[in-house]
């Protein structure tokens, strides 16, 4: 880390948007992030990352990252210019971070201490920019890149958990090359599925979030569109089973005595919609109850399967856990994120609130602990 004086404060690069479909909720994200952060404790460099992956330096305006009239924001529409990058050295002795612009001297931004990445799905949240801070030896908030990468495939994260015993729903995989090769017996290997478990269906990307193209499937008519949909955002893709029951979310904390527990929330259903997908998540605004209405014995136990999830996938900083509370009583998990949302909707900051953490401590909690983190094996 770069020496600090008494009256130095650290430097955070607030690292959003990206090349993923989520895009523009990790702009989203971004927003909320910065209209939290001490700026009595800390400086803050807002950088964003184009949809073609250019990194742009963009203003520190929060109230340009939010849904108007129910269009989402872009890092293009906030980048301060069209052809201007930042760079991060590759360099672990060098933290200065240099803004390019054709035909200009490159300005030097100064010094950054700490990370905070806010991307969502593929080339931010599933290890890739955490192995680029890895090599740059800059500590950043969240999972480092094994966590990230687990926490981003279903399809591994599940085969984590099961080897750790922790309980999952029924699940098959079909991987690109199964569907490019012989898409007829990769279609066949679904149905088979449904004949076991039943019809509805849910068809997903992979490594995707934000119930991005996830489609419900109620009978094989519609099997075709739901694997192109799921396609259209990642070539691997996840079948799953309807579970019956409800959505329960817990959020993971890692405290100076190791993780914990939020109290639990319960994601109704959505009246307006077939389950709980993109637009009700964002657009919408469907609200979640918390805490959720549970039992003490069921909150210990979610919170509990919250927290061995979390040590299951060597998680670091924060996560949120999702479960289902089957008819039976039984929780299943479906899936971590890694990098949960901050939007002011997002329940894992709703969550914490209830737990008594406070918005503007989250951020400052996850920020102090990432530079108490050394870079490399740990």
């Amino acid at each position: 880390m770069s020496s600090q004086t008494p009256s130095h404060k650290p430097r955070v690069a607030v690292v959003f948007g990206g090349r993923s479909s989520e895009h523009a909720i990790s702009v989203l994200t971004a927003g909320a992030v910065l209209r939290a952060i001490d700026r009595e404790k800390y400086d803050v460099l807002p950088i964003g990352i184009t949809t073609d992956g250019r990194w742009a330096l963009t203003a520190d305006d929060p109230d340009r990252m939010a849904i108007t009239d129910r269009r989402l924001p872009s890092v293009a529409e906030l980048a301060e210019s069209a052809e201007g990058g930042v760079v991060l050295p590759v360099d672990p002795t060098n933290r200065e971070v240099v803004y390019n612009e054709p035909g200009s001297v490159p300005k030097v931004l100064g010094e950054v201490d700490v990370v905070f990445p806010v991307l969502h799905g593929p080339y931010g949240e599933d290890g890739t920019l955490q192995g680029l801070l890895e090599l740059s030896g800059v500590p950043y908030v969240g999972s480092g890149v094994l966590a990230s990468a687990v926490g981003q495939d279903k399809d591994y994260m599940k085969r984590v958990f099961t080897s750790f015993g922790l309980p999952v729903g029924p699940y098959e995989v079909i991987r690109p090359r199964e569907w490019e090769n012989d898409p007829a017996a990769a279609r066949k290997k679904i149905v088979d599925f449904a004949g076991e478990h039943g019809w509805p269906l849910f068809v997903k990307p992979a490594r995707a979030g934000s119930s991005m193209g996830i489609s419900k499937v109620d009978d094989i008519s519609g099997l075709d569109e739901a694997i192109e949909e799921a396609r259209r955002h990642d070539p691997k893709i996840l079948v799953e089973s309807l579970l019956r029951g409800r959505e329960i979310e817990c959020g993971v904390l890692e405290f100076e005595d190791g993780p914990r527990a939020s109290v639990p929330a319960e994601i109704p259903p959505v009246t307006a919609h077939d389950f709980y997908d993109f637009e009700a998540k964002y657009i919408d605004s469907a609200a979640g109850i918390v805490p959720a209405p549970l039992t003490a014995e069921q909150t210990a136990e979610v919170q509990e399967l919250a927290v061995a999830a979390f040590e299951a996938a060597s998680c670091e900083g924060l996560v949120r856990a999702d479960f289902f509370l089957q008819d039976n009583g039984e929780f299943v998990i479906n899936e971590i994120n890694t990098l949960p949302g901050f939007t002011p909707i997002s329940m894992y900051p709703r969550m914490w609130q209830e737990s008594g953490v406070s918005y503007p401590e989250l951020i400052d909690r996850l920020l102090r602990a990432a530079l108490q983190r050394s870079t490399g094996l740990r």
